[in-house]
Parts: C-alpha cells; sequence; structure tokens
C-alpha cells in the first residue's frame, strides 16, 4: 500500500476514533438515548475490510457496528444523531446504536441478537448468485457468535453451495464479560472450526489496517471467482467495556496495556513513518477528522426530534400500516 492510500485509511479510522468518542461523551451528557457499544480500538477491521470491497457488496455486523457503518458511507452526522434520536438520524431515530443501516451503500444493518445475521448474510450471497452480480456478502460476528447454531449452520450451507460470502470474526477475546478461551475448547475460535466444514480458516492481525485489507482483498477475489466462503479471525481488542454499563474490570490490567500499545492509529502512524510520511502530514489528517466530528455533533445537536407521524413509515413495504388494519 503506499503512502496516499495509507493516509486515507488513517484518516477515516481517525474519524472512526473520534466519533466513537463523541458518541461516549454524548452518553455522559445523557444526549445518547439507550446504551452504546463501542468498537474503539476495532477500525482497522472495518476500514480495512471495507477499502477491499466494492461499493456494491453486502455488509452485516453487530451490534457493535458503528465502525463498519461509517467505514459503508454513512456520515458521523447520522450516526450520532441517530444515538440521539433525531429525525435526521441513519435511521429516522428507529434504531439507535444497535441497528445502524443504510441500504443504500451496502450496509444491510447492525443486528442485535447474537449471529442473527450470519443467516442473512448467505441469503445474501445466494441472492447474489442468483442474479449473477458477482457482488460478495461479509458478516462481521464477535468471537461469541462462533458457538451458537446458527454460525454453524451459515458455514455449512455456504460451503455447500460454494457461495460468495465471507465470516470475519472481530475476536475482541470477550464474549460480553467471559473470556472466550475460558468456554471454547480451541485456541482460534473461528478460524480453527472452519475447515470442520470444509471452509478455509485464516487469522490475521486486525489492529493492522494494511493486513486486514490484504486479506479480505485476496478472500474476496476467491469468493468471487467460484471458490467459495472462507472465515478470516481478526484478533482484536475493545477499549471501552461491553456496554455504557460495563467497566470492563474483570480484564487484567497488564493485558489492557499491552493492547493498548498495539492500538491500530498507533500501528498506521508507524507504517506512514515507514514510508517517509512526515509528521506535519498526519497531523493535519487528525485535525481534518476532528473537524469532521466536530461539525456532526454540533450539527446532531441541532437537529429536530422526529415527527411522532412518521413513526410507521419505513416498516412495511409500502411505506405504511393501513393494510394492516
Amino acid at each position: 500500500m503506499d503512502a496516499a492510500a495509507l493516509l486515507d485509511r488513517y484518516e477515516r479510522m481517525n474519524v472512526i476514533r473520534r466519533t466513537e468518542k463523541a458518541a461516549h461523551d454524548l452518553f455522559l451528557q445523557g444526549l445518547v438515548k439507550g446504551t452504546t457499544h463501542l468498537a474503539a480500538g476495532q477500525e482497522a477491521i472495518a476500514v480495512g475490510a471495507s477499502a477491499a470491497l466494492r461499493p456494491d457488496d453486502y455488509v452485516f455486523a453487530t451490534y457493535r457496528g458503528h465502525h463498519h457503518a461509517l467505514a459503508r458511507g454513512a456520515t458521523p452526522e447520522e450516526c450520532l444523531a441517530e444515538l440521539m434520536s433525531r429525525a435526521t438520524g441513519l435511521c429516522r431515530a428507529k434504531g439507535g446504536s444497535m441497528h445502524l443501516t443504510k441500504a443504500a451503500t451496502g450496509m444491510l444493518g447492525s443486528y442485535a441478537i447474537v449471529g442473527a445475521h450470519l443467516p442473512m448474510a448467505v441469503g445474501a450471497a445466494w441472492s447474489a448468485r442468483l442474479r449473477g452480480t458477482e457482488q460478495l456478502a461479509v458478516a462481521f460476528f464477535g468471537d461469541g457468535a462462533t458457538n451458537i447454531g446458527a454460525f454453524h449452520e451459515s458455514l455449512n450451507l455456504a460451503a455447500v453451495w460454494k457461495l460468495p460470502v465471507l465470516f470475519v470474526c472481530e475476536n475482541n477475546l470477550y464474549m460480553e464479560y467471559t473470556p472466550i478461551a475460558d468456554v471454547t475448547a480451541v485456541p482460534r475460535p473461528a478460524a480453527d472450526r472452519a475447515p470442520a466444514h470444509g471452509i478455509p480458516g485464516e487469522v490475521v492481525d486486525g489492529n493492522d489496517v494494511v493486513a486486514v485489507e490484504e486479506a479480505v482483498g485476496r478472500l474476496a477475489r476467491r469468493a468471487r471467482s467460484g471458490d467459495g466462503p472462507a472465515v478470516l479471525e481478526a484478533e482484536t481488542y475493545r477499549h471501552f467495556g461491553h456496554s455504557r454499563a460495563d467497566p470492563a474490570s474483570y480484564r487484567p490490567a497488564e493485558e489492557v496495556e499491552r493492547w493498548l500499545k498495539h492500538d491500530p492509529l498507533d500501528l498506521a502512524r508507524g507504517r506512514l513513518a515507514e514510508l517517509g510520511v512526515d509528521g506535519e502530514t498526519v497531523a493535519g489528517a487528525d485535525e481534518r477528522a476532528e473537524a469532521v466530528v466536530e461539525r456532526a455533533v454540533a450539527a446532531a445537536k441541532a437537529a429536530p426530534p422526529p415527527d411522532p407521524r412518521a413513526a410507521l413509515t419505513d416498516v412495511w413495504a409500502d411505506g405504511g400500516a393501513a393494510w394492516r388494519t
């Protein structure tokens, strides 16, 4: 990856990190309704993967999906307004933090039920196969989802039909509050189980945006060529607790310190320095990202609340619910 491309990836991750920080601060101010599940520390997976995909590919994420929505074209203003229950929100205040969706850019939703979107990604890939579009479906999920039935059912069916779908596990070591290693027999909960379904399983440093983009790009080309699905396990770490209600005191201090030293933004800055990018140029990217998020926060705060009369729009296919009554 050349310096210009890496600087672009760095700035995108920076915008996401600052948007997550804004969501955290707005919650503490009482302006975010409901809880939030922040993905600070996991930005390289969303940005690297998205950069390797086509604009018309499909992406499915978990309730910890702010970074994927932003990487696939949602703006910080749309996302923060949604978290704040504003009319200008991504889902017009109907989805909130756990359901960010932007179908126009291929972001087909964030799902609160663990693993519920894995079969949906398989269905989207089947649809692409039927239509002959060479589109790819990508399901991002946490390590905890590897211990539910939908994970194995989805891998099996995708393998049987050789569908163009990638299963990307964001392994941040914890399934809510429980270490995944305490309840799983294999060391790599996603990659080690893939061969049982006849699917290749790979592991990548999920905090290295360059490594993620290369791995997703390679597996995407494989899937589009007709060789079927693959599992990519991206090792990463969330900087915050499971949700805003979780202080994450169960995590060993030395573990937290070790992972914070392996921050995606720091890794990208190091790579930029190796490519000869000066500090002033990197600082310029930081400033642009800060300005984007500051404008987004101001716009979201100033946005009006949703009109109660619009409560049933966007729910039924015809835009209303009259046919039900």
